[in-house]
């Protein structure tokens, strides 16, 4: 059998997206193995370390997508359930005996192999499997006619998994609510009921924050980014120093390999790569990043014509709006326009859950995208 036959065969749905993230994934070994070039070297005396341990969760990460895009879409809305039960006693557990680092409690330890993971992923693409699947069920049932109880169970299970993932993580909880909140708009929800959600989130968010560990952190980010927009104060080391990569980038970029400020640009792996990106790539590379994200984003949408179904539809939005907004926000923090956040740069970022799980949550819209399902089994 031939390359393209074994690809033809085993290589379906949407072929665009599969480029794009093929793209992103050369770009991410790329520009991680540039950023902890000096790092690994001081800590291992070796600068392959992490270029090895990054290339190995990419190609995990690829594996991943692969696996979920050969499945028939609909099996995840059976399987969300089960996702959404798990979640919550994973994330409490984190929260309580979890793996602490700059003092949050987001990672458990998996035994055996020794390697942690964030419930919050988990949490993140079962909430929205989940409720992309209760919102098909009733795409027939007019306004007036909803079932307020079933609604109330839709609130309820979002500002309760929200909220356990304040305790520890106040950015990815706010993302989620706004991601649900999108797909609730979408599927049609009254308005006196996303209304209730954004108060439910609040309440129940303000609540979890306060007991929890990021609250201080929260509000010096909050207080910090607003001084520095009313020119009181200047910005943040971190956000300095990513500035100055961006200024240094220039429009063509310093080279592939050759920036200056991952050796002072604290997380330029992960939370700030994209200013690496742009000091090494230019203002080019910045701007085809963001181009692939916003095509991966209509890619996303389109496949729900490919669905023909609510359920397929409202799972492809959902899950595209979760990995693009993630995206915007963690450009937009390297550029100053919102506050630090901590968030990843999905696909791009170094990291090990992150990955893995936004590899399964582009395989299932590609299987979206592959439109066979019989929603009628959900």
């Amino acid at each position: 059998m031939s390359v393209t036959d074994w690809l033809k065969n085993n290589i379906k749905g949407d072929y665009h997206i599969w480029g794009v993230v093929l793209f992103f994934s050369i770009m991410s070994v790329a520009v991680v193995y540039s950023a902890t070039g000096t790092m690994a070297y001081q800590k291992l005396q070796s600068t392959e370390h992490y270029l090895f341990k990054h290339g190995a969760l990419v190609v995990l990460g690829l594996a991943c997508m692969w696996i979920a895009h050969r499945f028939n879409y609909i099996y995840y809305a059976r399987l969300s359930r089960f996702g959404m039960w798990l979640s919550v006693p994973l994330l409490l557990w984190a929260y309580f005996k979890g793996v602490n680092l700059n003092d949050a409690s987001r990672w458990i330890t998996i035994p055996l192999i020794n390697q942690t993971f964030q419930p919050s992923d988990l949490a993140k693409l079962a909430l929205i499997s989940n409720l992309a699947a209760m919102l098909a069920k009733r795409q027939h049932i007019k306004k007036e006619q909803y079932d307020p109880s079933i609604l109330a169970n839709m609130i309820i299970w979002i500002g309760l998994i929200c909220a356990c993932i304040v305790l520890s993580n106040a950015s990815t909880a706010a993302l989620l609510a706004a991601t649900c909140f999108l797909l609730m708009f979408i599927g049609r929800v009254p308005t006196k009921y996303l209304a209730i959600m954004v108060v439910v989130c609040l309440i129940m968010g303000s609540g979890a924050l306060l007991v929890g560990q990021r609250a201080k952190t929260s509000i010096s980010r909050l207080k910090n980014y607003w001084e520095t927009f009313q020119g009181r104060r200047p910005p943040e080391f971190q956000v300095e120093q990513s500035y100055i990569a961006l200024a240094h980038g220039g429009v063509y970029g310093q080279g592939p390999g050759n920036s200056h400020q991952r050796n002072f640009l604290p997380h330029s792996y992960s939370d700030f790569i994209f200013a690496m990106i742009v000091e090494e790539y230019g203002l080019i590379g910045g701007i085809v990043v963001i181009a692939a994200y916003l095509y991966l984003l209509w890619r996303g949408m389109r496949a729900i014509r490919k669905a023909n179904r609510a359920f397929g539809g409202l799972l492809s939005a959902g899950l595209t709006f979760s990995i693009v907004i993630q995206a915007m926000i963690n450009m937009a923090v390297s550029v100053g326009l919102v506050p630090v956040t901590g968030q990843p740069l999905p696909l791009l970022s170094m990291g090990g859950t992150s990955l893995l799980f936004t590899g399964t949550a582009i395989g299932i819209i590609i299987s979206v995208s592959r439109g066979e399902a019989d929603e009628s089994k959900i």
